[in-house]
């Protein structure tokens, strides 16, 4: 009797024993299957989420930036902008010391004015050279009538009866008329020297024209050098990157800073198998990693001719060795539609995930 009870008790204690371990395999296989529910609505959710977008992660924002460098050599004598300031196109943002290229101005500008007197009196000869062409051919027109005079008083005296007249007239008359043909003959030389004159003063006007033009073309060429003692925006952004300190010694090409242009865009490198179903024009949207709380909106704007890899220092020469297949990125240009970009310091570098709409 006490062995039957003792085995009853023994079995009331298994049985009580394994009821809890029972419970905790049942809530076990319960939480599992729960959790696979979970993952296969979690997998169905973001598959239908999904499938209207491309993304991926390779993406960032993108600006032109200008490199700001210096056309002359020179001393920067004052800078006036400070680190990551916003400039505005046309701000004077740096200024180098103008005193060697104002000297050159200077003697620029006194030999244009040597050279405006050089053509004043090239010219001035010329009327000169001109008034002695006219005196020349006034005095062939005199020499000319002298000897019509006396070719008349020859031409008389050799119709006249010789007993009427001396032989002494005769002569005297005849050497009239021949000095009279000598004196036009002289003139009319004259009057071609004149002209020859004349036209070597037209020659030195037209040098010294020339001349003057030289000289006004140093001048404008010294004006340039002179105005690029100012440097200035030729666009706005925001100064970065800045390498020089006023007193610095500057030569010319020599990058001073950077200026970032305002304009910002997404630069999206998607695989080429994802670009089947993207087009100019549809929806994007950006989330930013330093804007984690914001969703931007965009639109794609174009895409590059090539992909990466083909405009890369380097590129892959296939033709040569062997080949493998390796699955290429194309750069997407994703424009801004969305105001609120211009409120959030967005730099250039900064991680994008872009959602392309594609259905």
């Amino acid at each position: 009797m006490d062995d039957m009870t003792r085995d009853l008790d023994q079995r009331n204690t298994r049985a009580a024993a394994g009821k809890p371990r029972d419970l905790k395999r049942f809530i076990g296989l319960g939480l599992g299957a729960l959790a696979i529910v979970a993952m296969v609505a979690g997998g169905i959710d973001y598959w239908l989420k999904t499938r209207n977008f491309e993304s991926t992660d390779d993406a960032s924002i993108d600006a032109y930036t200008t490199q700001m460098a210096p056309r002359i050599a020179g001393q920067v004598t004052k800078l006036l902008f400070t680190d990551n300031q916003h400039v505005t196109a046309g701000q004077t943002l740096v200024l180098i010391d103008p005193r060697d290229y104002q000297a050159k101005l200077d003697q620029a500008r006194a030999q244009q004015a040597s050279a405006e007197a050089t053509v004043q009196q090239a010219q001035a000869q010329v009327v000169v050279q001109q008034a002695n062409v006219d005196q020349a051919a006034a005095n062939v027109r005199v020499s000319e009538a002298d000897l019509l005079q006396a070719r008349q008083d020859y031409d008389r005296f050799q119709k006249i009866n010789p007993n009427a007249v001396s032989r002494q007239q005769i002569e005297a008359t005849t050497a009239t008329f021949h000095s009279a043909e000598a004196k036009r003959d002289a003139n009319r030389q004259m009057v071609g020297g004149a002209q020859a004159q004349v036209r070597s003063a037209q020659a030195q006007v037209l040098a010294a024209q020339a001349s003057l033009k030289q000289a006004e073309a140093n001048v404008q060429a010294a004006e340039l050098q002179m105005s690029y003692c100012t440097m200035t925006a030729p666009v706005a952004g925001i100064v970065t990157h800045r390498t020089v300190d006023t007193g610095n010694y500057v030569n010319p090409g020599q990058a001073l800073f950077a200026l970032v242009q305002d304009d910002r865009w997404v630069t999206a490198n998607f695989k080429e198998t994802q670009l089947a179903d993207i087009r100019p024009g549809q929806t994007v949207d950006l989330s930013i990693d330093a804007v984690p709380s914001v969703t931007f909106h965009g639109k794609v704007d174009s895409f590059q001719a090539g992909t990466g890899a083909a405009f890369s220092v380097l590129p892959a020469e296939n033709a040569t060795g062997n080949y493998v297949k390796i699955v290429q990125r194309v750069p997407v240009k994703i424009v801004f539609d969305d105001p609120r970009a211009k409120d959030y310091p967005l730099s250039p570098g900064m991680s994008v995930i872009p959602y392309v709409r594609v259905r």
